[in-house]
């Protein structure tokens, strides 16, 4: 009887599937597609707005376009300059008015009577000249209804001037000086509002204000606290 060298030999089944398995795999994923070929994103670039300067930068061109501001006739132009001008400085003596009003009512009083007296008679002689520079200007014609609402307000804040020092200086208790500050401050809010409205009918945009019209909540005290004076010398002699 012949001896069989191998006594097991169903050992090199398993070996030989697996090598099998192995090739079988091998080739088949060499005869797949180049994973860069099939799953690669499109990179295709679309037309674009950018194209390069001379000097090699980019220039991008927007769709957006800002309209160009109406070009005015010199004499308009300078008309709304002037008014510009007049508003700043109204606007300027409005806070001298809340600093000279709020530093008097103070406790303790950070503006004394007779300081009081002279910055509110300077106040009162500049916004005067103001409305004397506005009857000087040369007015459009389109702008005739607008330059009276000018007018009127720019009066109006000079009169409140000069009521705020003459109740400064009479006997009151201060309510008339303030009453006349309140006055000035409504005037100044019309004349930006007037001034707006004239860039307007002329077909520019509005003033923006220069600064936030003075809280006067701010700048004056309890008037309860307020000293009162009854004698012929005014309110701030007490």
């Amino acid at each position: 009887m012949a001896l069989n060298a191998d006594p097991k030999p169903g050992r090199w089944i398993l070996p030989l599937v697996v090598l099998g398995m192995v090739a079988f795999t091998y080739f088949f994923v060499r005869a797949l597609p180049s994973g860069s070929e099939e799953g690669s994103p499109d990179t295709t670039v679309g037309a674009s707005d950018t194209t390069l300067g001379e000097n090699g930068t980019s220039d991008t061109t927007s769709d957006t376009t800002v309209p160009d501001a109406p070009t005015l006739d010199p004499a308009t132009q300078e008309y709304l300059d002037a008014v510009g001008s007049i508003l700043t400085r109204t606007e300027e003596l409005q806070r001298e008015m809340a600093a000279v009003n709020g530093g008097f009512d103070a406790d303790p009083r950070t503006v004394e009577f007779g300081d009081a007296v002279d910055r509110l008679t300077a106040l009162a002689d500049q916004a005067d000249t103001l409305v004397e520079e506005l009857d000087g200007l040369s007015v459009p014609e389109p702008l005739t209804s607008n330059h009276e609402t000018i007018r009127t307000a720019s009066t109006t804040a000079a009169a409140a001037a000069e009521e705020a020092l003459e109740g400064l200086q009479s006997d009151d208790d201060g309510s008339r000086r303030r009453d006349a500050v309140t006055a000035f401050d409504t005037a100044v809010s019309d004349l930006q509002t007037a001034v707006s409205n004239a860039r307007s009918a002329a077909g520019l945009s509005a003033t923006p204000t220069t600064e936030a019209p003075p809280d006067t909540a701010d700048t004056t005290t309890d008037t309860t606290a307020a000293p009162t004076d009854t004698t012929e010398g005014g309110e701030g002699d007490g």
